[in-house]
């Protein structure tokens, strides 16, 4: 938790104008000093914040991703590296925020660029996310009823409760940032439930930032040092379960600012499941390539979701139930609820004839 200090002390210490060029990347030491006072308001935040949404979501962005990419930065790696002299402002929120840069790119045909921006608008669109919305709204209200329904059902509407949760705030996010910057946040989510195994799951359609977090900073380092040690081959295999390993404690730190309970281990047994399971089916890939027909989807995608809810019910949901982190989430809704009911009737007081 103090990689902001200690990835930029080792460069300014000894007075090398090159590590301070590269890991600074034109930041002044005025700058250094007034993020340094950045950092700790976020961390006095992180341990003080007692709302679950806002807890949850400051949690990710500065302990997690800020931490992971201020250590790239360290080793000159990472999205930080390319911002040089940048205003403090926009330093913090690309080292905070699931950010990319638009960066100039090859112009392309005015048809190829209808065709990408349309293709786009029809899967991130209004109508898309209005559908998720009234379904999180259908989820919510269907917590009046838990008391009648069974212990796996419950878990299984907090898994689907979390996931159109998790895309709605990220998606009001992302609206509200390219309303008023050029930046664009990266997509967390890419329909997950149209997976058709866990690499298709977890590399291209779940919580994709930190997938391109943790590539550079845990999945690469070890792809080198294994190929030195079994080959170029099977090195990914390694590779690919400490990543779990990593992402697993990373999860166990993100509970326990939710809920400030002491971790479990349930949370790191949950991705070391899945880091085994997926190295297994990399493995079987590699072997029975050109050897067998591919499954269909209905088999594949089948097996691959029942899996992965099958696996979260039994560890990873039932850590919101143990930081009352649904008692707390509910309660904010029907505060929302309140808040909202009072200021339409106050406006419609306004409005209406006397």
């Amino acid at each position: 938790m103090e990689l902001f200090s200690s990835a930029v002390l080792p460069g300014a210490g000894n007075g090398s104008k090159v590590g301070t060029q590269s890991i600074l990347m034109g930041v002044d030491i005025c700058t250094y000093g007034i993020l340094n006072l950045v950092y700790i308001c976020f961390k006095f935040c992180l341990l003080t914040i007692c709302s679950p949404h806002l807890g949850g979501v400051t949690a990710f962005f500065i302990a997690w991703l800020c931490n992971f990419k201020l250590l790239l930065l360290a080793f000159d790696k990472g999205p930080l590296k390319s911002i040089a002299h940048v205003s403090l402002p926009l330093f913090v929120v690309v080292a905070c925020l699931p950010i990319k840069i638009q960066q100039n790119r090859p112009p392309k045909s005015h048809l190829n660029r209808k065709i990408h921006s349309s293709a786009r608008k029809s899967k991130e669109g209004p109508v898309n996310y209005a559908v998720k919305g009234l379904i999180l709204a259908i989820l919510i209200r269907a917590n009046d009823y838990i008391e009648h329904m069974h212990p796996n059902l419950i878990m299984l509407l907090y898994s689907f409760h979390i996931y159109f949760m998790l895309e709605l705030i990220l998606a009001i996010g992302a609206a509200m940032v390219r309303s008023f910057t050029s930046l664009e946040l990266e997509p967390q989510f890419n329909e997950p439930y149209l997976s058709t195994s866990l690499q298709d799951f977890w590399g291209k359609r779940w919580n994709l930032m930190v997938t391109s977090i943790l590539r550079p900073t845990v999945y690469e380092p070890s792809l080198r040092f294994s190929s030195t040690v079994i080959g170029r081959t099977w090195a990914p295999l390694p590779s690919v379960f400490a990543t779990f390993v990593v992402s697993g404690l990373m999860h166990e730190l993100m509970f326990y600012y939710l809920g400030r309970l002491s971790p479990t281990g349930e949370v790191s047994w949950f991705f070391i499941i899945h880091g085994f399971c997926l190295t297994l089916e990399i493995g079987l890939k590699k072997a029975l390539s050109g050897k067998c027909e591919q499954l269909p989807w209905v088999v594949t995608g089948s097996l691959t979701v029942g899996f992965v809810l099958g696996t979260a019910i039994w560890l990873f949901i039932p850590q919101f139930s143990r930081c009352k982190i649904d008692v707390r989430a509910f309660e904010e809704y029907a505060l929302l609820g309140a808040f909202l009911k009072s200021s339409s009737e106050r406006v419609l007081g306004t409005l209406s004839p006397k």
